[in-house]
């Protein structure tokens, strides 16, 4: 499996058809996946109160979306939805492996070693650039049944699950890039605008 990120976001945009349909949809994402300067992708989520059955049919859609778009990860605000739910899939590859659906997460602690890896955003496409982040995390939530769950997380699933959240609070991961000369050129190369950034360093 590819270290980084962005390696593993790129390798799913060329890999073959071995996969399940699950896993390779085709065509367009059936929900729009709002982009960099969307104001939506700014506000902060909502807790969600009850998971019942328009939470599960929500997940099985931002799946589809997500796969459709060749992507690891999509939270609700991505498509529109104020709600804290992540769908995630660092596993594309493997057919049998189960996406994780994540309602209200939490991030308990933070591991003390940090490290330096590209990524990539569905909401921002073609940019890829290190952000630093924990390599290790651990984190309760509840499961597209409702059951509350406790994981520990390393390597690139914690930085995705990190960086799925992040979306859960308005914030974006160009936000967290630390160099501004490699973010602007790649912002520009790809038509964005780098005053749709909002610094957190």
């Amino acid at each position: 499996m590819a270290n980084h990120f962005s390696q593993l976001a790129k390798k799913s945009r060329t890999s073959g058809s071995s996969e399940k349909i699950a896993k390779e949809q085709t065509g367009k994402p059936s929900l729009d996946i709002y982009k960099l300067g969307d104001d939506v992708l700014r506000k902060n989520s909502k807790r969600i109160t009850k998971v019942d059955e328009s939470i599960r049919k929500l997940a099985r859609e931002m799946l589809q979306s997500m796969y459709a778009a060749k992507g690891i990860g999509l939270a609700a605000p991505q498509i529109g939805i104020n709600k804290e739910l992540l769908v995630i899939d660092v596993n594309f590859e493997d057919s049998a492996a189960e996406p994780l659906i994540l309602i209200n997460p939490e991030i308990t602690d933070f591991g003390t070693t940090l490290n330096s890896y590209e990524e990539g955003c569905l909401s921002i496409p073609g940019v890829y650039l290190n952000v630093v982040r924990p390599s290790t995390i651990k984190l309760k939530f509840r499961d597209e049944m409702g059951r509350p769950r406790k994981m520990k997380a390393d390597g690139l699933l914690a930085r995705c699950i990190q960086h799925e959240m992040d979306h859960l609070n308005g914030i974006l991961f160009v936000d967290r890039v630390t160099s501004k000369d490699d973010l602007n050129k790649e912002l520009i190369k790809e038509g964005f605008n780098e005053e749709d950034v909002i610094s957190i360093n």
